[in-house]
């Protein structure tokens, strides 16, 4: 419950107070947010299957964001940032409709 309050408070945040994000981290903030939403679905999956712990939904959302990001910086020092941040929304998009699968079954199973 926590975690679903602290993603209202921090849109509500979000929609109202205006941040400017620095130039570097620009090319960054997409893989952010679609780690993080993984991590947040990953987490509310694990809710509905009754196997929800705090302490894992933590570590996954700080692995999972710090490894993306890793990820799209190497890839633009190599020279192929392009293609590995493409590489890692697939890869996080698919693990995304996987967990909302799951959660759509859960809910509309009973």
């Amino acid at each position: 419950m926590a975690a679903v309050l602290g993603l209202i408070i921090g849109v509500v945040l979000g929609v109202f107070v205006k941040s400017d994000i620095p130039i570097i981290l620009q090319p960054y903030l997409p893989i952010i947010v679609v780690a993080a939403l993984d991590a947040l679905l990953g987490a509310a999956r694990a809710y509905f299957e009754r196997s929800f712990s705090d302490k894992v939904f933590v570590i996954s959302f700080i692995s999972n964001v710090v490894t993306a990001t890793l990820l799209v910086f190497l890839g633009n020092q190599l020279g192929v940032g392009s293609q590995l941040q493409t590489a890692v929304i697939v890869v996080l998009g698919i693990r995304i409709f996987s967990n909302v699968s799951a959660i759509r079954r859960f809910i509309f199973r009973g």
